[in-house]
């Protein structure tokens, strides 16, 4: 099995030595510049942060990644797709008013916003997953697909469904189109809740098998027509359209993982972790729970798999706070050298083995890593 190298800088700072500096230098030993900008169109995969939420990467991570990008050459924007749950950023209009809220605007990162799945979250590509199991082709958000090189920036974190969020899952799951997002998350097929349904029609326009048809001023839909492909639910401003058939955890995390593989595939890509306010939950809530760790610092790399794996080890390795959810249970979870195993002891009912176990599987990348420090 090959063996990636993970560069790693602790949080530590000197006068005259700010953590963007060190992010800068990290990522050129980490070997950004082998990559060729130059005239290429660079997507910055990150997460904006649910508004109430405060776990979020601040802006100023992402303008060191986009300068360094047009130092090189490219021309870098900043990504994220529409979510299927309602929130602030279910839609682009809205999801851009949350960025903004945020913090993340040209005159604060250097780029542009550009949400991938449009206003609606129907501007989606059809991808081939190579090696795909539980899917075939993935939706992801056009303006995605249309970039060159894609950089992920995210923050490492647990998560309720996965067991942990970083760099697969922010590439898999966050470039999902709402119409991908609904076929990561759900089996089966969409259904109306007539009680919201306004009758508009716009659904009917972005269904391209003629499924869906209107009695009473309500729309219905026929399931033996229906592909499954969920844009109904993108096109549905009202949220009238949803699917209840759940995945699995473990169907899940596998998806993410085939998600990550169409997204990546084919072009250059580059990951940075940022393992800060380790929050339990996705950044995706609208609130969020203290940290379970102390800040340990941040992770580079071209293998998505194993600066994942790299920080899970480090979070586990890391002593729990007291003050946390982590600190409130009893940490009698072990891996199979014996250490504390934290990512579970929080999510009891997920495995983060899994979306490890299926990214090394398809090819994604490998679980074995060297770690590099960068002073």
């Amino acid at each position: 099995m090959n063996v990636s190298k993970v560069y790693f800088t602790d949080m530590r700072t000197g006068v005259g030595e700010s953590l963007l500096k060190k992010l800068d230098r990290l990522i050129i030993k980490a070997g950004i510049e082998q990559i060729d900008f130059k005239r290429k169109y660079v997507a910055i995969k990150i997460h904006f942060g649910e508004p109430g939420n405060l776990a979020f990467l601040r802006p100023n991570f992402a303008k060191v990644v986009a300068d360094r990008i047009k130092s090189l050459g490219g021309m870098p924007f900043l990504t994220d797709c529409n979510t299927l749950y309602v929130g602030r950023r279910n839609q682009g209009l809205n999801h851009l008013d949350a960025a903004n809220e945020n913090g993340y605007f040209p005159m604060s990162t250097g780029c542009q916003n550009i949400i991938a799945d449009g206003i609606r979250g129907t501007d989606d590509i059809d991808v081939p997953i190579n090696g795909g199991e539980y899917c075939k082709v993935a939706h992801i958000g056009r303006a995605i697909m249309d970039a060159d090189i894609v950089i992920s920036l995210n923050h490492f974190k647990g998560h309720e469904g996965t067991g942990f969020g970083g760099a697969v899952k922010n590439a898999g799951m966050g470039s999902g189109s709402r119409a991908g997002k609904m076929a990561m998350h759900n089996d089966g097929k969409p259904h109306v809740n007539q009680g919201d349904c306004t009758g508009c029609k716009i659904c009917a326009r972005f269904c391209a098998h003629g499924a869906i048809s209107f009695s009473g001023g309500k729309a219905s839909i026929d399931h033996g027509k229906c592909a499954g492909c969920g844009r109904c639910i993108g096109a549905c401003s009202k949220n009238a359209i949803g699917n209840d058939v759940y995945c699995s955890n473990v169907a899940l995390s596998c998806k993410i993982a085939e998600y990550a593989k169409a997204v990546l595939d084919g072009r250059p890509h580059f990951h940075i972790n940022v393992v800060n306010q380790v929050s339990p939950y996705c950044d995706c809530h609208d609130e969020s729970d203290a940290a379970v760790v102390p800040d340990i610092g941040i992770f580079a790399g071209f293998d998505p798999v194993a600066l994942d794996k790299a920080c899970i080890d480090a979070v586990n390795a890391a002593p729990a706070l007291l003050t946390s959810i982590l600190g409130e249970r009893e940490r009698s979870h072990r891996d199979e050298a014996g250490n504390a195993d934290h990512m579970t002891d929080i999510h009891p009912a997920t495995d983060w083995r899994d979306q490890i176990a299926h990214a090394e599987k398809i090819g994604l990348g490998s679980s074995k890593y060297e770690l590099v420090t960068v002073i």
